[in-house]
Formats: C-alpha cells, structure tokens, sequence
C-alpha cells in the first residue's frame, strides 16, 4: 500500500507529522502527490490555537478534514499537487504528501496558472463570494480594510471594475508595497477616504471593525468577511450608525453567493482569475513540509499566504 505523511494539530498549541497508508484509488479516484500547500493565516492559527468555539465545530470542518476540534484534528484547504500523468491540480485538502481523493474533488489548472499562484485559489475563491455577497457597482467608492491575503484579492478584483475607486486600508505601512503591485491605493486608518459606499472589512480586529463603519457614507454598507473564533468583538454602535442607516452584512465562504453558480463554477472562476501575475505578490515566504509543526509553533505567520513546499515526495 502507498504511504504518506500528514499534518496534525495534536492538541492545541503542538502539531507533528503522521504517516499514512493510502488506499488503491478506485474506478472514479485520483491519486495526488503534494507539490505546495499554503498555510491560511487567519482560520488556521485559530484552529491550531484550539479556538474554535464548540458551536461552530460542525460549520467549520474543512472538506477532507480528519479527526474532530479542538483535537486531534487534520485541518487544512489550499493544497496543488500533481497526477501521474503530470497534470497539477487543486485542492481543498489538508497538508499532506499525497492523498486519494474522487476525481470530482480535483480542479486542473488552467493554462498560465503556475502551482505556486495556484495555492491562492481557496483565497481567491472567498474573495469572489465577498463580491457577490457585496455587489459592488460601476463608479463606487470602495474600501477593503485589512490587508491580508483575502482582503487584498477583495482589493485585487473590485479594482477591475470599471469607474470604481480603491483604497485598501492597513495599520502596517510595509503594505503598501503589496498595495502597489496589486495596483490599488493605500492609505492608514488615520489617512483613510471616508464617505465611501462600501466597505469591505477582512482585518479580524474590533478595530478594524470600527474603522470600516466609520468610513462609511450614509446608507453605506460593511461587508463583514474576518472570522473571530472565539474572540468577543466590541464596537461603538451609537453615533451615525442608526442616523446613517449603515448596515453590517456577513460574508462566509461555506454558502454560494450567486443564486445560478455551483461550487465547481465558483472554484473554475478563482483559478481563471488566478492567470493575472498581480496575485504572485500575495505569497510571503515559504517553509519545507519537515518544518510545519515548528512554523505554527512560532506563531510569527505573515498574514497573507505562506507556502509550503514538499520536494519530491
């Protein structure tokens, strides 16, 4: 039987490399060997900490994840790998050397779509949903507030639409470089445009929160994409938030935003976009597969995507 090594969060706070025995793929299965993984800082350094609240145990279990929160727990989404006959696909699978999976689970890349971009696909895919939960139109003056890796490909496509104005906002100054090559304004909370339309927030902060609501224009919307686990989120909610009528709408990945598209269509669509080399700015260094347990131990992730490579495993 094939084997494999996998990542695990043994318990919160420690993870190790396990082996696997892989079964025969059947008749309608593909074997897939890992080329890179990317670690997604937000949702990851929560699971790896054990702060997923008990509620949300079900609702955040990833497709091919194994074992149960806060752990064991095999937890992971951004994998590209390759077949035997040389194709590279994606995948939401965990951090794994290889894996059997239903060929329906694989999505080839397109052509123009380098393995190490594609791992951003999972991260490209929420950003997409984030645009048809927020439904952006031509002229409007939008805000992303959080530069990490989902904001700045919220920041990435909204950019594409025409007549639209962007500011992708940070507390980090280092960002405006990403900002830059992803060819999207920056501007600090201090320095911000107000009165805009709408207001993308990805920054996982209150703070964040709160500047994203204090951009906002009258009848403004904040779309709320950061997840919190079990953190309480404080906000100011007096002010112009009721005379202003601003509304906060959730965004989460787990649900289509589009009434007429699947979850294949939606993936199909984040790896075409993926053909724009804009999006290469989004991988912040790189670590040997060897080296994972250690790289969540240290706890000094950089916010938007960390690669992780396997060699010829």
């Amino acid at each position: 039987m094939p084997t494999a090594r996998a990542f695990w969060v043994r318990e919160p706070g420690a993870g190790e490399i396990r082996p696997v025995t892989l079964p025969v793929p059947g008749p309608d299965e593909v074997l897939v060997r890992t080329r890179f993984s990317g670690v997604s800082r937000g949702t990851e350094t929560l699971v790896f900490s054990g702060r997923v609240p008990a509620s949300q145990y079900a609702v955040m279990r990833a497709p091919f994840q194994e074992g149960d929160f806060p752990g064991p727990v095999k937890y992971g989404y951004l994998n590209v790998g390759q077949l035997d006959d040389g194709r590279f696909v994606f995948c939401l699978y965990p951090h794994q050397s290889a894996y059997v999976v239903p060929v329906s689970a694989v999505h080839v890349l397109p052509d123009g779509v380098p393995p190490t971009r594609a791992v951003l696909a999972g991260t490209v895919e929420t950003a997409v949903n984030a645009l048809w939960d927020a439904t952006p139109r031509v002229g409007d003056r939008v805000t992303v507030v959080g530069a990490g890796a989902v904001g700045c490909c919220v920041a990435r496509l909204v950019a594409g639409l025409p007549g639209v104005h962007v500011q992708l906002v940070d507390v980090d100054t280092a960002r405006e470089t990403v900002a830059g090559a992803l060819g999207v304004e920056f501007a600090t909370p201090e320095t911000a445009d107000r009165r805009r339309d709408l207001v993308i927030h990805a920054s996982a902060t209150s703070e964040g929160l709160q500047c994203a609501l204090d951009l906002l224009a009258p009848e403004g919307t904040v779309v709320e994409l950061s997840w919190y686990g079990d953190r309480p989120v404080g906000i100011g909610l007096g002010g112009a938030f009721h005379s202003g009528r601003l509304t906060i709408r959730s965004s989460q990945v787990g649900t289509v935003a589009h009434p007429r598209r699947t979850f294949a269509e939606r993936m199909a669509l984040a790896l075409e976009l993926l053909r724009d080399p804009a999006f290469d700015a989004l991988i912040a260094g790189e670590s040997r597969f060897d080296d994972l347990p250690d790289v969540f131990a240290a706890g000094n992730l950089p916010a938007l995507c960390h690669l992780i490579t396997y060699g010829g495993e």
